[in-house]
Order: structure tokens, then C-alpha cells, then sequence
């Protein structure tokens, strides 16, 4: 039992430490993080608190050209400046005189201040729940510091499901903890801090690919012979979870996705559906167990359905007003009667740049090598999780070629989810003869050892 506590602690102290070391990383840029569409959501939040419209507008501007003049003059998009050198006062005139062009033109309800047409901030007012999320922080800690902290509870968050998820699946402490970290280093710990609603949903989609993996345990995991449950507080509360904790986590988590943004929602459920639906037909050309995984995928593909007629009964901007405000320019000219066959043209132009800028950065070509190695090298459960998540971020990122974009990576940030959940497991030694598919019960020393989950049966540290 003590032996047992003190890796409790080893545990614990591991996840507080990458935590402070973050927290310390992250006060050194406590504003200067906004991009242009900040102001839209901080606006929103006011008002929720009880602000007028205007005097929401008019302290979203404050804060927002604020931030501009801490922001980096690199070619990351998430700089307020219009241009190089404007200086706060210029900005504050400059969308002032935005609000008062477009108050005259017809943007005169909602939540949000008519910091464009009414058109374009419809995509604004149809993402309730990060400005929902922000109003407490705001109302406590002021617009600066409310905003610095709901970011980081956001990435703490997502990086703490990813350590969960990895230790669910049967990972060693130390690989959880290597999850941990990457997350926070890789651009899913930017992305998180950014005032934005990217961050919150990767949160919400780390929730999901824990409750996959969750779903498709048949039992609690425990620590070899003796039965108990070991790590911190969280990581034994998931070793105790089972299949009804993992199906209201991906549920719950794709239903709170959905009020943040819903098309990361959307897409996120199609490729778990996707992805799970050809796993089960593998194993069912295998002759194995396929059930638990055809479960899982029906489920996705259940709430991929009810993501998509929410959003059409709410009457939300869908793919065909998103492909218009990428061509008409935030629909500020008319809309082009067939829009796809120039959508596809982008669709060209931005890939080619974006694969010519990977070869002069190739920082994930070979963290994906990386990952790339680790399915092949290692059986585990959470592997083709990663890749759906990773394929909802190429699929968000398909539906928004935007060249402004090539820099950032808010919009393709669910595919760095693959290597953050991926290369943590080659710290691992191989299961021997461990699969990462269900599979029917075995015998092992007298007692019976469920395989559903085969990567559980690796043995975990201290076991």
C-alpha cells in the first residue's frame, strides 16, 4: 500500500509540474493574443453579462486594439493590426467607424456588436457556448486576466483527457505524461490559449476520443493481480470507468461541441463513425470480435446525424454559406450562383501552398512520421481514435481554404491530436501479443483477463 501511494504521487506530481511549468510559459504573454474575430465572441460574452450591445462593441474594441499593440509582427494571422504601425488609437477609429457603417446598413440585432453584416455574424451567434464559457471569468477577473485564465483551464483540461485517454488505453505513466506535455508544446497549447472558440471545442473533442476509448473497455482496468486501482485521483476514476461512462462522454462531449462549434462537432462524429465503421468491418474480415466497435460507430454516426438536422432546424450558416463567405469575401459581394466549382479551385491553391510550406517547416511531416511509426510499432486502441480526430482536422480544414489561414493552425488543429496521443506510446515496450481489437475473454493464472480492449492487458507501471 505504500509502494502504491507513493506512485499515486510520482503521478500526481507529474501533472502539476508540466502544469506550472505552462502557467509559467504562458504569463509571459498575458494579452496580445487576439485575432480579429476575438472581439466578436468577447462581445457576445458582455452582452450575455448584461452589457448594452454598444457598450459591449465598444469594450471589445478597447480590449481588442489593445491586445494588437502586444501582438507579434510575425505572419501568424492572430495580430488585430490592420497594418504594420497602426497604432491603438488608429484601430479604435478604424471599427468604431465598422460598427457605426454597418448600424446603418441593417446590423442593428443579436448578440453580437455589428462588427461586419449581419450575414457574416450569424456564424457568431450560432456559437453560444464558448461566449457562455467566458461570461464567468470575465464577470470575476476582468477582460485581461478573464480571458488568460479561461484559456488556461481550456488547455488544462484537454491536456489532462489526453493523459487519461493514453492511461485508459493501458499506457505507462510516464507515456500519459509525455501525452500531457506534447499537448501543451504542440499547437493544440496555443490554440487553447487563444481567446477563440477552437480551443474550447479541442477540449470538448480530447472528451470524445477518452469516451471512445472508454466505450470500447468492456471492464475497469486495475493493477495486475492484486486488483487496485492506481495513479492520481482522475486517472483511477477512469480505470474504474466503463462502456456507460465512455457513451455519455461521447455524447455529452459532442452535444457541448455542438453550442461551441458545430461544425468541428459535426465533423469530428463523421470521421469517429467513419473510422470505427471500417475498423469493425476488419475485424469482421478477421472473424474477430467486431460488435463493441460497430456499436461505437453507430453511435457516431447517430450523433453525426443529429449534429447536422440541429444545425439545419436552428437554420445556422451550413457548407454552402461557408464556401459564399470565402468567395464573396465575408459576403460583401454577391453570392456566385454555383460556388463549388471555384471553392474547388481554392481547395487546389491552398493545399499546394500548404504542402510547399510544410517542406520548408516540416515540423509535422515528422511528428506524423512519428505517429506513422508508432501504429506500426505498437497495438493499442487509441491509435485509430487519433486518427478520426486527426481527420476531422483535415476535413475542417478542407472546408475553409483560406490562404490566410496557411500561417495559423486553429482550423487544422484536431489533426496535431494524432501525434500527441500517437508517438507517447513508442515509450512503452510492445504487448506481447496484445491487440488493439476486441477480442473474447482468456484465462490467465486462474482468473479470467478481458480482452475487448487487448491494449489493456499491457501491464502498467508498478504492476
Amino acid at each position: 500500500m505504500p509502494n502504491i501511494r507513493k506512485k499515486q504521487h510520482l503521478g500526481l506530481t507529474g501533472m502539476l509540474l508540466i502544469a506550472v511549468a505552462f502557467t509559467g510559459l504562458q504569463l509571459t504573454a498575458v494579452t496580445g493574443r487576439a485575432s480579429p474575430d476575438a472581439k466578436n465572441y468577447l462581445s457576445y460574452a458582455l452582452s450575455l453579462s448584461g452589457e448594452s450591445r454598444e457598450e459591449a462593441g465598444r469594450r471589445a474594441i478597447a480590449y481588442s486594439c489593445d491586445s494588437g499593440q502586444h501582438a507579434s509582427l510575425s505572419p501568424v494571422p492572430w495580430t488585430n493590426r490592420k497594418a504594420v504601425g497602426e497604432s491603438e488609437e488608429q484601430c479604435v477609429r478604424r471599427l468604431n467607424d465598422s460598427v457605426a457603417y454597418w448600424s446603418r446598413h441593417g446590423n442593428t440585432s443579436g448578440m453580437t456588436a455589428p462588427f461586419a453584416n449581419q450575414r457574416f455574424m450569424a456564424i457568431f451567434e450560432a456559437r453560444p457556448g464558448y461566449p457562455l464559457f467566458l461570461v464567468p471569468f470575465i464577470a470575476v477577473f476582468g477582460i485581461t486576466w478573464g480571458l488568460w485564465l479561461a484559456g488556461l483551464v481550456v488547455a488544462f483540461a484537454g491536456s489532462v483527457c489526453v493523459l487519461l485517454t493514453l492511461r485508459a488505453a493501458g499506457a505507462s505513466r510516464r507515456a500519459g505524461l509525455a501525452g500531457q506535455a506534447l499537448y501543451l508544446a504542440l499547437p493544440t497549447g496555443t490554440v487553447a490559449m487563444n481567446p477563440l472558440s477552437d480551443g474550447l471545442s479541442l477540449a470538448l473533442g480530447t472528451a470524445v476520443v477518452l469516451g471512445c476509448v472508454l466505450l470500447l473497455r468492456d471492464r475497469p482496468g486495475t493493477d495486475g493481480g492484486s486488483g487496485t486501482r492506481t495513479g492520481p485521483w482522475p486517472v483511477a476514476r477512469v480505470a474504474a470507468a466503463g462502456p456507460r461512462t465512455g457513451a455519455a462522454l461521447v455524447a455529452g462531449g459532442l452535444a457541448l461541441m455542438f453550442l461551441v462549434r458545430y461544425s468541428q462537432a459535426l465533423l469530428l462524429a463523421a470521421a469517429l463513425a467513419g473510422v470505427l465503421a471500417l475498423w469493425s468491418g476488419w475485424l469482421r474480415l478477421k472473424r474477430r470480435q467486431f460488435t463493441p466497435v460497430l456499436r461505437a460507430a453507430g453511435l457516431c454516426a447517430g450523433l453525426t446525424v443529429c449534429i447536422y438536422a440541429g444545425a439545419h432546424l436552428l437554420g445556422w450558416p451550413m457548407g454552402q454559406d461557408s464556401a459564399q463567405d470565402l468567395l464573396t469575401h465575408h459576403y460583401q459581394r454577391p453570392d456566385l450562383p454555383n460556388p463549388w466549382p471555384e471553392f474547388f479551385v481554392q481547395e487546389g491553391v491552398f493545399w499546394s501552398a500548404w504542402l510547399r510550406r510544410q517542406i520548408t517547416s516540416p515540423v509535422l511531416p515528422v511528428l506524423l512520421a512519428l505517429s506513422a511509426w508508432a501504429m506500426l510499432k505498437r497495438r493499442s486502441v487509441v491509435l485509430p481514435i487519433a486518427l478520426a480526430a486527426g481527420a476531422a482536422g483535415l476535413l475542417n480544414q478542407a472546408g475553409h481554404p483560406n490562404l490566410g489561414q496557411l500561417y495559423g493552425y486553429r482550423l487544422i488543429v484536431f489533426l496535431w491530436l494524432l501525434p500527441a496521443l500517437a508517438i507517447p506510446l513508442l515509450l512503452d515496450r510492445p504487448a506481447r501479443g496484445a491487440s488493439p481489437v476486441p477480442a473474447q475473454p482468456e484465462k490467465v493464472g486462474g482468473g479470467q483477463r478481458d480482452g475487448r480492449v487487448g491494449v489493456a492487458q499491457q501491464p502498467r507501471e508498478g504492476a
